[in-house]
């Protein structure tokens, strides 16, 4: 592979940088992915949470931002614009009374549906390039990646 792009510009030095490349490629999916929650009217990380909550409902707005490693300062920012937009609810936490559990509305499913329909559709037009079974794999190592910088 040539270490030059079409403008002449040489790419040596980068082209094994492994953090590099994922920044270059994470680019380049969170384009489709910022454009899709932009039809909607959030930002990904609204879609984020909406995601945490609809496969997890009930959990408190610490547990959300724990899962995403957001600062707690900013749930609730986020978790206001949401409920200001009808699709997610605050209720007492049956647990400890002095959190929140938190829930999607019937309108908030259907919106988290719709949605992740459109992120997942954008991203399938990248996908057309894999070979079957890379997109796991590519999820996977990813996922290791992951894990492995949280256990350090």
């Amino acid at each position: 592979m040539s270490t030059e792009d079409q403008n002449g510009i040489n790419y040596s030095m980068l082209q094994s940088r492994l953090g590099y490349k994922l920044r270059r490629t994470q680019l380049v999916y969170f384009d489709v992915f910022f454009e899709a929650c932009a039809q909607e009217g959030i930002t990904p990380g609204l879609f984020s949470i909406l995601a945490i909550i609809y496969h997890n409902p009930g959990l408190t707005q610490s547990a959300v931002s724990s899962a995403l490693d957001v600062d707690r300062s900013a749930m609730v920012a986020a978790i206001d614009k949401l409920e200001s937009m009808e699709v997610v609810e605050r209720r007492k936490s049956k647990n400890d009374r002095r959190s929140y559990a938190l829930y999607l509305t019937e309108k908030g499913k259907a919106f988290t549906e719709r949605l992740d329909h459109k992120v997942s559709s954008g991203e399938e037009a990248f996908d057309t390039f894999m070979k079957e079974g890379e997109r796991e794999w590519l999820l996977d190592i990813l996922d290791r990646i992951i894990e492995a910088r949280k256990g350090q």
